[in-house]
């Protein structure tokens, strides 16, 4: 039986090799980006998205309603609305935009009004899973550039 200095001594000992591989996962997470979104009327879908954003690390502060007022405000040109808007990292995001495009755009920084996935399609986030009968639409994740113009930043098939 090992002694309870022992045991001690060797649970330190792990503890202090292990740091250096788990310090830049807690330095990750201490960093999550704070988003905050507005939510169009009583719309079940929004919280679902929300859900996925939480999920995939965000801190999410949520405003039910007031979703076209937020989308003007941020400059999200019409064409490109759906049932939510977010604000983050200074961008606008639109609709069913994944974590992970958020994510990169928030890295790459890039001078643009935001992102957006117009409409709802299914098999999005939010727009997913057995609810919406598990399909699956095509759809692009949309750079909404500073004159108001689209390009396709990340499309999914």
């Amino acid at each position: 039986m090992t002694a309870p200095l022992d045991l001690t001594r060797r649970r330190l000992t792990a503890s202090l090799l292990l740091t250096p591989l788990v310090a830049p996962f807690r330095s990750k997470a201490a960093e999550a980006q704070v988003i905050e979104v507005w939510t169009g009327p009583g719309c079940g879908c929004c919280h679902d998205w929300i859900r996925h954003l939480q999920a995939n690390g965000f801190e999410v502060t949520t405003h039910d309603g007031g979703n076209t007022a937020a989308r003007e405000r941020l400059g999200m040109p019409v064409d490109y609305g759906s049932c939510h808007t977010g604000k983050v990292g200074g961008y606008a995001i639109e609709g069913h935009v994944p974590a992970r495009e958020i994510q990169r755009l928030c890295e790459e920084k890039l001078d643009a009004i935001g992102l957006s996935v117009p409409s709802m399609p299914r098999g999005s986030p939010g727009m997913d899973g057995p609810a919406y009968g598990n399909a699956r639409d095509p759809y692009d994740v949309l750079l909404i550039r500073r004159n108001g113009s689209a390009v396709v930043y990340q499309p999914y098939r």
